[in-house]
Parts: C-alpha cells; sequence; structure tokens
C-alpha cells in the first residue's frame, strides 16, 4: 500500500533562506525549522526587537542574520541555501531575490509555505480554503466569511492579512477544517499550486504599483487566486474582477454578486434583503453545480439570506462585501440561516466607515483605512452630502485621483486637505469641482488634526456628514492609520465638548 506523504516533509533536511521577520517571517521560519530545515532568517532592521526576535529563534534551532546595508545580511543569500521564503514586502527586484532567481533557486512566499503544510483532517480529507482578494473590502470579508462558518458549526479560523498568520493556521495541533484567508496581490505573486475550495477577486483598481509595475501585472497577481478546480466568485459591479474570473483556468463553476437584483446563477439584492440565486439548499462542497448548470433547489425567486439592514453599516461597498462573503460561504455548503447569523455578529472594525459622533446635526465618521482613491470612492459613495477630508500620502495611481474626485463631486460640499501629498487632491479638485469649497491645513504634526477638524465644522450644515476617507497613506503625519483615526476622533470628541 502506498504510504501517504506527511505534509511538509519535503523541507526536512533542505537549506532555507526566510527573507524578512515581520508578520509572516517569525511563524515561517519556526515550522520550517520544526520540519527539520535548516533555516536561516534574514532582516535588515537590528533594533531591540529583532534582536529579542533572533534570539528567541535561536532557541527554535533558525539562525538569524541582522544589519542593514548593501553588503548587509539582507542582500546576500546565504551560502548553501536551496530555497528562499519571502515575506509577502519584499520586491522581487530586491538584491537577495534577484540572487536567487538569478541562482535558479525558488522562492515562494508563507502562503505558498502554508498551502503546501495543509494538514490533513480526523477523516482522512484536506483542510479547505476559502479565499478573498481585491483592492479594498478584504478582511471586512474575511471577518464576516468566518462568522458565517462559525456560525454553521465548522472548526474555522480567519487567517492571513487579517492578523493571524496564515502559517500559524495551518500548523495548530488540532486541524481546522476550513479557513478563510484573505490574500494581498505580494502574497499570490509568490504562490504557485495554491488550491482553494472558492475564491473571490473583490475589485481591482490601482494599487500598489511601485511594487508591481503597472494595473495589468497587479491584476494578474490578484488573479491567481482563481486556481483551477475552485469555485470562482467575481464581482459583477467591477469590470476586473469579471474579466479575470472570465480568464479562470478550468473553474468548478462561475458564480457572481451585485448590488442589484440576482440573474440565474447569481447572488444580489430584492426587496431590500440578500438573495441568493446561484446555490440550492441542498448545496455542499460536494454538490456544488458545475459552470453553466442551473443548481438544484434554486427557486425564480432565490433563497432569502439575510436583510439589507444586518449589515453594518449598510454602506453600498459593505453590501458588497456581505455578498462576496454570503458566495463563499454558500459555496462551501452553508446554510442561510448561518450566513445572517454571521452577518448578526459582525463587528466592524475601527476606523472603518465608523461614526465617532453628532455634532450639532453634523455626523463625524472615521473611514482612516481608506488609504487608496478606491477606498475613498466607495466611502464617499455612502453619503449624500459631505465635507470631505482627504489627503496623505501616495503610492502611484494618479489616474484614481481624478476619477476619484469626478465621481464625489456632486456629494461634496466641502474638502478639508492634509498631508504631504495634498496638492493632488487640490489639483483634481480645481478641475472637476472647481465651485467646491477647499481649506488646506498646512501643518504636517500630529496636533494638525484639531485645525482640520474645526475647518470642517465651519464647511458643514445641518445633515452633512464629515468624513475622514484620505485616499491616501499616513506615515507622512502618523504612525499608521489607526493613528491617523484616533486623533480625528480625539479632535471631534474635543469640539463636541463635555457629554
Amino acid at each position: 500500500m502506498a504510504q501517504t506523504r506527511r505534509p511538509g516533509s519535503e523541507f526536512s533536511g533542505l537549506s532555507v533562506c526566510v527573507a524578512g521577520l515581520g508578520v509572516s517571517g517569525p511563524p515561517a521560519a519556526r515550522a520550517l525549522a520544526a520540519l527539520g530545515a535548516r533555516v536561516t532568517a534574514v532582516d535588515a532592521r537590528a533594533d531591540e526587537p529583532r534582536l529579542q526576535l533572533a534570539r528567541e529563534l535561536a532557541d527554535a534551532g533558525v539562525t538569524v542574520l541582522l544589519g542593514p546595508g548593501p553588503a548587509g545580511p539582507a542582500e546576500v543569500l546565504p551560502a548553501g541555501t536551496e530555497l528562499v521564503v519571502t515575506s509577502p514586502g519584499w520586491r522581487p527586484d530586491a538584491p537577495l531575490l534577484a540572487a536567487a532567481g538569478a541562482a535558479g533557486l525558488p522562492v515562494i512566499g508563507d502562503v505558498e509555505l502554508a498551502w503546501r503544510l495543509r494538514p490533513q483532517l480526523p477523516d482522512g480529507g484536506s483542510q479547505q480554503w476559502l479565499a478573498v482578494t481585491g483592492t479594498n473590502g478584504k478582511t471586512t470579508t474575511v471577518r464576516m466569511l468566518a462568522g458565517m462558518l462559525a456560525a454553521a458549526g465548522h472548526r474555522s479560523i480567519a487567517a492571513g492579512n487579517v492578523g493571524t498568520s496564515v502559517v500559524t493556521a495551518v500548523t495548530e495541533a488540532r486541524p481546522y477544517e476550513v479557513v478563510a484567508v484573505e490574500l494581498s496581490s505580494f502574497q499570490l505573486h509568490w504562490s504557485s499550486t495554491l488550491r482553494p475550495f472558492a475564491a473571490v477577486v473583490l475589485n481591482v483598481a490601482a494599487h500598489h504599483l511601485d511594487w508591481h509595475g503597472d494595473i495589468g501585472s497587479y491584476a494578474r497577481d490578484k488573479g491567481k487566486v482563481y486556481a483551477p478546480g475552485a469555485v470562482a466568485v467575481y464581482n459583477a459591479d467591477d469590470p476586473r474582477s469579471g474579466e479575470l474570473a472570465a480568464m479562470a483556468r478550468e473553474p468548478a463553476r462561475v458564480v457572481a454578486f451585485r448590488r442589484g437584483a440576482p440573474a440565474a446563477g447569481e447572488l444580489g439584492i430584492s426587496g431590500g434583503r440578500l438573495v441568493d440565486r446561484a446555490f440550492g439548499e441542498g448545496a455542499s462542497p460536494e454538490g456544488a453545480s458545475p459552470k453553466g448548470a442551473s443548481p438544484k433547489g434554486v427557486s425564480l425567486a432565490g433563497v432569502s439570506l439575510a436583510a439589507v439592514s444586518d449589515v453594518r453599516p449598510a454602506a453600498p461597498h459593505n453590501v458588497a462585501d456581505a455578498l462576496a462573503a454570503a458566495a463563499l460561504a454558500r459555496a462551501y455548503g452553508v446554510a442561510p440561516e448561518a450566513v445572517a447569523a454571521g452577518l448578526a455578529a459582525f463587528q466592524p472594525d475601527p476606523h472603518r466607515i465608523s461614526l465617532v459622533a453628532r455634532v450639532g446635526e453634523v455626523d463625524y465618521v472615521d473611514d482612516s483605512k481608506a488609504t487608496n482613491p478606491h477606498a475613498a470612492a466607495a466611502s464617499l459613495a455612502a453619503y449624500p452630502s459631505v465635507v470631505w477630508v482627504a489627503g496623505g500620502l501616495f503610492k502611484g495611481a494618479d489616474e484614481d485621483v481624478d476619477e476619484l474626485v469626478s465621481s464625489a463631486a456632486p456629494r461634496l460640499r466641502g474638502v478639508v486637505l492634509l498631508g504631504a501629498d495634498r496638492a493632488r487632491i487640490r489639483g483634481a479638485l480645481a478641475r472637476h469641482a472647481p465651485d467646491v469649497p477647499v481649506v488646506e491645513a498646512a501643518g504636517t504634526d500630529t496636533g494638525a488634526m484639531d485645525l482640520v477638524v474645526a475647518a470642517a465644522a465651519r464647511l458643514a450644515g445641518p445633515g452633512d456628514t464629515v468624513l475622514l476617507a484620505p485616499a491616501a497613506q499616513s506615515f507622512d503625519m502618523f504612525r499608521d492609520y489607526p493613528a491617523r483615526g484616533d486623533a480625528f476622533a480625539a479632535a471631534v470628541r474635543r469640539l463636541a465638548g463635555p457629554s
């Protein structure tokens, strides 16, 4: 009788370089060392946190080399390396990765490693993945999906960019049956054998072009999630998502979701409810209908899953995320009641279209997570009359700034700009919304947020929403986007005065 290969046995005795010791590197290094690999981890930083991490990894049998510079450990391929496992943020042209490529060595990412380490389940089957990627909405969708799976009684976890390392998730002593995985374009770039049970590309807009080079390369990496045999779920309201699904090779099935009424084989909105016309009451992982077939048990009216009002907040992009999560859950066989229960239990993360306070009949909303133009456009579309707080650091995507401002112009009552690259938005406003009042907060220190909120309050009237949706990154003024959102919320509370 042929023996079943133990997951990860291919790494035993292999000399592996783990590039980067951020979030994904340490779990990968520990897992490989536990499998008997000879692991060398490298990182350009040699601060105290990295030195402490090096001591901990040394106890696990990992050699750690730290230090910056053109000839530092992070730029030189360790002698004898047979495989490189790279952190997602390392660009393909990084010297160490380029050296590996020139030497013909395989380079994989943490997601590819985790896929190869998936555990066998007690019933003899393999752990399944439901994968989510896209420019925006990944974390929300994955967390909604995880709630639906839990409500259905599946032993499951949300992993990837959502918080828990995917390597950590697959190496738990008690295996998870199914994992809701958030995947970035970087992680997909370094994946080759990934085969999720079902996958979705939520949307595609220009982002990370400094890493990928152009939007075509970025989109192609996103599209790798539609692996052969997967149920390919796409967003009918996003042309690039649909194009990638159309190019999927040998999908088990192709299913769309949309914010309008669903056609046969789709999920959508009808009568104020999320409706499934793709998966029947008897759908299961084994019984998903093939592409082009009419799923058994689906009526013309479809299966009601939940009320739109059950999505919190019920902004258009959040509703789209809920539909995407529901499509993946239904593909896996989750019952309608569990979809509704998962949405009911979902609590939005901070800094994602979160109401801070109402002051003088004006709502102040924190969407600091809107760190690119595509995310900001979705946020602005949720409100009819907005004083927009925007600006920060851009990473390419010039054309999207004009598109963003042009689409948002009818909703803008005023704009307050902050941050290093605020002139980019100011120029777009001059071209597409010349009559909208604009105030610039010239300061680039964190205390400038009080000036920003005060200016927004002067521009706003009853019924307006002051919306922090920066469309840019925060690092010019703040540690990260949560710190920016916290500063906004604190300034709003000071404006409101004692409660």
